[in-house]
């Protein structure tokens, strides 16, 4: 039996767990991103632990349609289970919640009679039942958002440690020496064809072959798209799967709706595009003029770029669409770090992946970007963050100070000091002395790709953005 591999979520469920004002979790996120595996392992904490799956048991649905009642529900489900439901002694987790909506109803009143049981939630699907049903517990209930392993769990799932141990006390005036900044590149490098999956991850683990991973990844998309038919009625399970390839072909640039093809109104697309966000299965970054925060309030929905929820995933999708598959594949094996970086789309993707993933689970994290489309000046900072109510610009770039052309314009017109590029270089900084503006200084911190867990350190280490 496969070891378990560690989560950054792990942490937010042990404290889950422990505080006395723990209301029922909702755990969200794609399919097969770990949920079920992260509840289990939580649950090796309690006396007792009973999982529900309400699609491998559909004869639990027949507790919830009499009433809501749990001081009802609960003895009965103890029954059938065999095992004890207590208070602070087990662990229940319903799993596929979102093939019982009167389960997912039935979670507030948990709250409400019986607050001292642990009660965790689940589904694939589950933002998309969610929104057929009108209320289900707001400020009873609480959510938290998983996604695919990040760099960081992969270091850990291959017992890169004392690496990590070693880079995250690295600075620009301290970098990595070349040796292990190389070693760093590399695994980055097979991070990329290997993807956050966790089955694909474990299977890299136990065979560190990429052809056992892609056929993870094969099935993986295939599920995926055996779902389709489940999502909506209105929306072609072909327009789905015809948007989601289109997605991982346009990614990292603005998505284009009459690029998806098959002869779709652009209503139809937007509908698709919509469920497939639900889903998870594609993430979107809208462009905000990122005058101010939040973000959010001056973004632009007509403006959006797309990324796939996983690199490995999206190789797998490009190797049906016109073979790119085999083509970035070559690309990410066999390109410098600065041209993996600078030319094609995978190394930006993975960051804006990144970034969300190392964000707190307890809110959907949104994403934006900027760009100036000015004849003469055109200009574009591919991810914008936050940091003590301050923008920070994020440049997903390879090359000398003179290619950041973008991230000096953005900084000049928002009046900002301090940005962060972020490529297959070392932890370095960067100086410009700004002489259109009366010689402003303004600082670059670079922070490899490598490294991006660690960019809350960095920017809090150094006053520049002050």
């Amino acid at each position: 039996m496969a070891s378990y591999l560690k989560r950054l979520i792990d942490t937010y469920l042990n404290l889950w767990a422990i505080s006395e004002r723990h209301k029922p979790l909702l755990l969200r996120g794609a399919r097969q991103v770990g949920k079920s595996t992260a509840v289990r392992e939580l649950g090796r904490k309690f006396r007792y632990f009973v999982e529900i799956n309400f699609e491998r048991n559909p004869e639990y649905m027949a507790l919830f349609e009499t009433n809501l009642d749990v001081e009802r529900i609960i003895p009965q489900m103890a029954a059938i289970c065999g095992l004890p439901i207590e208070d602070g002694n087990t662990l229940l987790f319903l799993d596929e919640i979102q093939a019982c909506p009167k389960a997912i109803m039935a979670l507030r009143f948990f709250k409400e009679d019986r607050p001292a049981l642990h009660v965790i939630a689940a589904g694939s699907l589950l933002e998309l039942a969610l929104q057929q049903i009108p209320t289900f517990g707001v400020g009873r209930i609480h959510s938290m958002f998983m996604y695919p392993m990040t760099f960081d769990e992969f270091l850990e799932a291959n017992n890169e440690q004392l690496l990590m141990q070693i880079r995250n006390n690295s600075t620009p005036a301290s970098p990595l020496p070349d040796l292990l900044h190389n070693k760093l590149t590399e695994l980055f490098r097979t991070y990329l064809m290997v993807g956050g999956m966790p089955e694909a991850v474990q299977r890299w683990v136990d065979t560190h072959d990429y052809l056992q991973c892609q056929e993870v990844h094969n099935d993986i998309l295939i599920s995926y798209e055996d779902d389709f038919p489940k999502y909506n009625r209105h929306v072609d399970p072909i327009l789905l799967r015809l948007t989601l390839h289109s997605a991982a072909v346009q990614v990292t640039h603005k998505f284009s709706y009459a690029d998806v093809g098959g002869g779709y109104r652009t209503e139809e697309i937007k509908r698709a595009v919509e469920m497939l966000i639900l889903a998870g299965l594609i993430i979107p970054v809208t462009l905000s003029s990122a005058n101010g925060l939040p973000l959010g309030s001056e973004s632009n929905h007509s403006f959006r770029k797309m990324l796939i929820l996983d690199q490995g995933i999206m190789l797998r999708i490009l190797s049906l669409t016109m073979d790119k598959g085999r083509e970035m594949a070559t690309h990410i094996l066999t390109s410098t770090a600065a041209d993996l970086v600078n030319k094609g789309p995978m190394a930006e993707m993975t960051a804006g992946l990144e970034l969300r993933r190392y964000r707190s689970p307890d809110i959907r994290q949104e994403m934006f970007y900027w760009a100036r489309a000015n004849r003469n000046a055109q200009a574009e900072i591919d991810y914008l963050s936050t940091y003590h109510g301050n923008i920070v610009p994020i440049e997903i770039k390879a090359g000398a100070r003179g290619g950041m052309k973008s991230m000096w314009i953005f900084m000049r017109e928002k009046q900002l000091n301090f940005g962060v590029r972020s490529s297959l270089e070392n932890f370095a900084s960067l100086t410009y002395i700004d002489a259109e503006a009366g010689n402003t200084v303004r600082n670059v911190t670079v922070c490899p790709l490598y490294a991006l867990s660690q960019l809350d350190r960095l920017i809090e280490e150094t006053d520049s953005w002050i």
